[in-house]
């Protein structure tokens, strides 16, 4: 009875991480894009759309922790806090341009600009978490440690170098001061 129990545990453990790690590298090709566009497009990231990615960030902090130390009710109330700011930085954003022949801010992607998807992605965020409580039956538990191979290792690179060009990016935008609400240069250059 105990063996059965032990690997339902380890079982439920390699399937939390292995979502985790899934989720994880989602938040990382919500970055990318956003990079893409602000690379090949000139669309730098607008106060609110830097908020966004700092919530993104968060979260996948929670995620990563998720990842390497297995799962914690503290690492999911990380992410879900982290995905509230995000959905209400996206809904602020999306409500200053619901106005009747407002364009919005930046490209559609798939017909939605990327503060409408941010809402959608917090949104799926909150779920998670609340599908990842359920099914993580023992998340304290000291001795689940979470995955740690190439490829976990791998996306947790990505993330770290993700999260510090962001910053990099974000200097870059807005210097040491406030960030113009509507950039359309980079105020520091290298």
């Amino acid at each position: 009875m105990i063996s059965l129990t032990n690997s339902r545990s380890n079982l439920s453990t390699a399937f939390s991480s292995q979502l985790n790690l899934l989720a994880l590298l989602a938040i990382c090709g919500s970055l990318l894009a956003a990079f893409y566009y602000q690379i090949a497009f000139n669309e730098l990231p607008c106060p609110l759309c830097q908020l966004q990615r700092v919530a993104l960030t968060l979260a996948g902090i929670g995620m990563l922790l998720n990842i390497r130390f297995g799962a914690s009710n503290i690492h999911y109330a990380m992410i879900l806090a982290s995905a509230l700011v995000g959905a209400a930085t996206s809904m602020r954003q999306i409500l200053l341009h619901i106005a009747p022949g407002d364009q919005g801010y930046g490209s559609a992607l798939f017909g939605l600009h990327f503060y409408t998807w941010g809402f959608i992605s917090f949104v799926v965020m909150m779920v998670f978490c609340a599908l990842m409580l359920c099914i993580d039956r023992q998340p304290n538990k000291l001795s689940n440690r979470g995955t740690s191979g190439v490829i976990a290792t791998g996306v947790i690179i990505l993330f770290f170098a993700l999260a510090a060009a962001n910053t990099v990016s974000s200097v870059m935008v807005c210097q040491f001061g406030p960030c113009p609400d509507n950039p359309t240069q980079y105020l520091w250059k290298f």
